[in-house]
């Protein structure tokens, strides 16, 4: 799981038959950078909620807070690129 989500590499080890990783010096970049995509998408989704419900409507508290709560994440959140 890990390689696939490009968190660490196979690397040869001379004179060895097994197999070495390692983790990747981008790994974390990497990592912030799929979260902070997630966390758009998840913004996204509440923004789309709320705008089909109308702002007035009694059931856009729920996607409000979550749309509030992400919107908070991506502004501390350093944008990884």
């Amino acid at each position: 799981m890990l390689s696939t989500v490009r968190l660490i590499e196979r690397v040869p080890l001379p004179g060895s038959r097994r197999e070495h990783y390692r983790l990747r010096d981008d790994a974390w970049a990497t990592l912030m950078s799929a979260q902070n995509s997630m966390i758009q998408a998840m913004f996204q989704a509440a923004d789309d909620g709320i705008n089909a419900s109308g702002e007035n409507s009694r059931v856009v508290r729920r996607p409000t807070e979550m749309r509030d709560f992400y919107t908070y994440m991506l502004r501390e959140l350093p944008a990884w690129s």
